[in-house]
């Protein structure tokens, strides 16, 4: 299954198991998982509400070869503002939480743009991140990333920063209309920025995630091609704080991400 693919399946009921091939180690993607809490979130607000907000907790790994139930509630819905939590639960076990933000646009004497995006070089001379079965992570190989900043992971570069060009890999996504799910997707397809500082292999994971979306989103293709980059804020003690950035082909900014990132190093 494709990116798309997938949450039509979960949204559809016919999703029998979280799919090997979007696996991240023992389990499912972390940008999938939130795209998957999103999608069910999104069927229950007014469309004029475009989403803000998002803050993710990953509580414990969805374990691939099942399904998982997601459930969400309302939490308030005022006259311009609707604030929600989904759950994703395996076998009764919380494995996931969102909370979103959906706004609805009034007139505000305040306009400031995004932040310019970064000068990088062309992807075309950028190095590929490779799929390597049994090395890389399986969800990698639906993902074309392009290094512009900083190292691959293990490599020992111990810049701050960390980032390139991402695209989605299938070209099937090419007459997809592209959503915050998508973005979701594309921003988590990184590495932990912490990971290029390393000199051996080692795990590390997302353990919170909070991205923020620029309002109204452009019109453009699932697959087409973006700028992302991360910067390193803090790191000790086996946990970083990483914010980061995501424009469009454009140079719009789309999209603010911060995680907190755990690293077993």
């Amino acid at each position: 299954m494709n990116f798309q693919e997938l949450l039509d399946a979960q949204r559809t009921g016919q999703l029998a198991g979280l799919p090997e091939d979007w696996g991240q180690g023992r389990t499912l993607f972390g940008g999938m998982m939130a795209a998957l809490l999103l999608d069910a979130m999104r069927q229950q607000v007014p469309v004029e509400r475009c989403l803000r907000a998002l803050s993710i907790s990953f509580i414990a790994p969805a374990a691939l070869g099942q399904g998982v139930q997601i459930d969400v509630e309302l939490l308030r819905e005022g006259r311009a503002v609707s604030q929600l939590l989904a759950r994703a639960s395996q076998d009764g076990q919380v494995v996931a939480l969102m909370q979103g933000s959906f706004g609805a646009s009034r007139l505000s004497q305040v306009q400031v743009a995004g932040l310019p995006a970064p000068s990088f070089k062309t992807a075309e001379v950028c190095q590929r991140m490779p799929w390597l079965p049994g090395i890389t992570p399986n969800f990698t190989q639906h993902f074309d990333m392009r290094w512009a900043v900083g190292g691959l992971p293990f490599s020992g570069n111990l810049s701050r920063e960390m980032g390139g060009w991402v695209s989605f890999a299938d070209v099937q996504l090419a007459d997809q209309r592209l959503d915050e799910c998508h973005l979701l997707g594309l921003v988590d397809a990184w590495p932990p920025a912490l990971l290029p500082h390393l000199k051996a292999p080692a795990a590390g994971s997302s353990l919170t995630w909070t991205i923020e979306f620029m309002q109204p989103l452009q019109v453009c293709a699932a697959n087409s091609r973006f700028a992302y980059l991360a910067t390193i804020e803090h790191a000790a003690d086996g946990y970083g704080h990483v914010a980061a950035g995501l424009w469009d082909s454009q140079g719009r900014q789309v999209a603010i991400s911060r995680q907190t990132v755990t690293v077993f190093a």
